[in-house]
């Protein structure tokens, strides 16, 4: 079961599609005496396998290997060809014989050998899935079969471990954009990072990718894409504010290459929320005050709540501490009143929006925590010394 070289590199040649510019098929299956002459490519994937292998030897990684390989000679008994084409990534370059390109015949088959294979490393304590691309007869189309097979795993994204997924051809999939992430949800999220919420974003944030994930549960690349241009949102209102660009471009590439290269929407997720949460920081820091733990607990839960009616009973509560003593120690050390801090973050998040949307001063009013447009027009109007409508206007300069 040790790979052959000279086998390794004509299977090499077949799913890279590069034969027909080296030599003739049968010339070169004959000189090299190989027997397989393989009409269809199987990908087998070992589940979780950058997590599995993370601290371990290299003995480890070679004894893993070697056992979904001996999965793979115990279960196919027709002949077939093998090599890595990745870490913890197989190819099976599979013969199928007398048997016909026919739907569902092949099919039935090579499902029937991954699952045989899955059955055999199931008791070795790890997982495989599978991904199946089309019968080809003609042995220079064989890169097409890796090439779906390949395809096919990217569902995996989704659907967890120990998955088989075998080619479904040009599906008719209608535009999947029933609900991607609108121009509102984007300047919700990110106006929360540009009043220091740092939790809430990050949370607000989960729920996005969420209804992303229902809309676009067939065409990864579209969620991908979506999430994608969230973390560039964020990376210019850093740069906006004051970041270093230079080294924010530079981290967005390598996170992005990272993201695009993760196969399980779970790890997907945090590893998207890790660098938002980075990000977000950035801006957090500028708001940050020298108080206490619990002023400051108290400062996080009133940007955190800020849409919500809040009373000074509530945020005491929260503390753990009288309504009087909370009031006192707030305004001693944050500087000013509970009440003139909140008002403060709403109109704080109403600048941005009023930057950034057209929306009503109603609406606007609602999203920030106000009920009233006129109160709000009128606390507005205290702390930034001029009309929501003004200041729209003079933003649009």
């Amino acid at each position: 079961m040790k790979l052959d070289t000279e086998q390794a590199s004509f299977s090499q040649l077949l799913i890279s599609g590069t034969l027909i510019h080296e030599a003739d098929f049968e010339a070169m299956r004959e000189r090299l005496g190989i027997k397989a002459r393989p009409q269809v490519v199987i990908v087998l994937s070992i589940d979780r396998y950058l997590d599995l292998a993370l601290d371990k030897p290299l003995e480890w990684s070679i004894k893993i290997g070697q056992v979904l390989v001996e999965a793979v000679f115990e279960s196919i008994t027709l002949p077939f060809l093998w090599l890595w084409v990745g870490e913890g990534v197989l190819a099976v370059l599979l013969e199928l014989q007398s048997v016909q390109s026919v739907e569902p015949s092949y099919k039935q088959i090579t499902y029937g050998m991954v699952r045989k294979i899955q059955n055999f490393v199931d008791t070795k304590g790890f997982s495989v899935s599978a991904g199946i691309g089309s019968y080809y007869e003609d042995p220079y189309k064989l890169h097409l079969s890796y090439f779906e097979a390949k395809e096919s795993l990217i569902n995996r994204f989704f659907q967890g471990n120990r998955m088989i997924f075998q080619y479904e051809g040009q599906r008719s999939i209608q535009e999947e954009r029933a609900k991607p992430v609108t121009h509102e949800e984007k300047i919700e999220l990110l106006s929360r990072v540009r009043i220091g919420d740092e939790e809430g974003s990050i949370a607000y944030l989960v729920e996005l990718l969420e209804s992303l994930s229902g809309s676009y549960k067939h065409n990864i690349d579209l969620f991908k894409s979506e999430a994608y241009d969230l973390i560039l949102s964020l990376s210019r209102m850093v740069v906006d504010l004051g970041g270093n660009a230079s080294e924010i471009l530079s981290e967005n590439a390598r996170m992005l290459q990272d993201l695009y290269s993760t196969i399980r929407y779970d790890k997907f997720v945090m590893k998207m929320c890790a660098y938002w949460r980075k990000l977000a920081k950035q801006v957090s820091d500028d708001h940050a005050l020298e108080v206490s733990p619990i002023v400051r607990s108290a400062i996080v839960y009133i940007r955190e709540h800020h849409q919500d009616k809040m009373l000074l009973k509530e945020i005491a509560q929260h503390c753990y501490l009288s309504p009087h003593y909370f009031a006192h120690l707030f305004k001693k050390e944050a500087g000013e009143s509970f009440v003139n801090f909140l008002n403060k973050v709403r109109i704080e998040k109403a600048v941005y929006m009023l930057e950034k949307t057209g929306l009503t001063m109603q609406e606007i009013a609602e999203r920030v925590g106000f009920q009233d447009a006129n109160y709000f027009a009128r606390k507005f109007k205290m702390i930034m010394g001029c009309s929501p409508t003004d200041y729209r206007l003079s933003a649009q300069c």
